[in-house]
């Protein structure tokens, strides 16, 4: 299990170093990595140059594993931070649809990729046992929280909006309601039972072959499909459910404690 974890980190750090990297190619961040912006920012060219590199450096050191417990612990820590201080006073002031659970989509995004840093920094902190190390494990559990909720909630989206979410069901597949309530079950269960420790490391593996599967059916083909347009929003996404199979997989490749 421990080449699993090992698979998790790399495919995590890969998707990180790509969101910095189109970050820095389209000038523009992510759309899932700040919230809308009502008004220009001033320097915004100069600002995502900056974060892109920024992250796509944090990426490259989770990949090949240099500093990765205090990489991992300052990137969960600026995403924690964004989803505290950007997107929660966004969605509570700014926006009058807070209550609708697919106005916290991106905000989850955010969130699920901030647990992900934490549970890396975790699992991935010094192999000597001393009062920092023991420390730094204690972020695990707060990185399984924030990862398994969002995952939970995409479950319920799934059943919600069960007839947008069917249109990304590739066309040689049939029945894609039937498979959209399927993902949306799976990823419920798998949130939960991560979350509540009901065998969190099996549920873990079934969820990141499951993302993983997605990725490379559903949206590697998006992607080539894309037109320029949106090229950017579709290599985004599929990042993102790189990274998010890449967290499932550290989790279920662990040995340390979860919860």
């Amino acid at each position: 299990m421990g080449n699993l974890s090992k698979i998790g980190r790399i495919f995590y750090g890969i998707a990180m170093a790509g969101l910095g990297f189109l970050t820095i190619y389209y000038h523009d961040f992510p759309y899932m990595l700040l919230p809308p912006q009502n008004s220009p920012v001033p320097g915004l060219v100069i600002l995502t140059y900056i974060s892109g590199t920024l992250l796509f450096l944090a990426g490259a050191c989770i990949v090949l594993e240099k500093k990765t417990t205090l990489i991992s612990i300052l990137l969960g820590c600026v995403l924690l931070l964004i989803f505290c201080f950007l997107y929660i006073p966004y969605e509570f002031i700014i926006t009058s649809n807070f209550k609708h659970l697919v106005e916290w989509d991106n905000a989850e995004k955010e969130l699920a990729l901030a647990g992900g840093a934490f549970i890396i920094s975790g699992c991935y902190s010094e192999k000597n046992e001393n009062p920092q190390s023991r420390f730094w494990r204690k972020l695990i559990p707060l990185g399984v929280i924030l990862f398994s909720i969002p995952i939970i909630s995409f479950g319920v989206l799934h059943f919600l909006y069960a007839n947008d979410a069917s249109t990304l069901v590739p066309s040689w597949i049939p029945n894609p309601i039937f498979w959209t309530y399927l993902a949306g079950v799976a990823l419920f269960g798998s949130g939960v039972a991560i979350l509540l420790q009901m065998k969190p490391r099996l549920a873990a593996a079934l969820l990141g072959t499951m993302v993983f599967i997605w990725f490379v059916i559903l949206h590697i083909p998006r992607v080539m499909a894309s037109p320029v347009a949106d090229l950017g929003s579709e290599v985004t996404s599929a990042f993102l459910a790189l990274a998010y199979s890449g967290i499932a997989f550290v989790i279920a490749g662990t040995t340390k404690k979860i919860i």
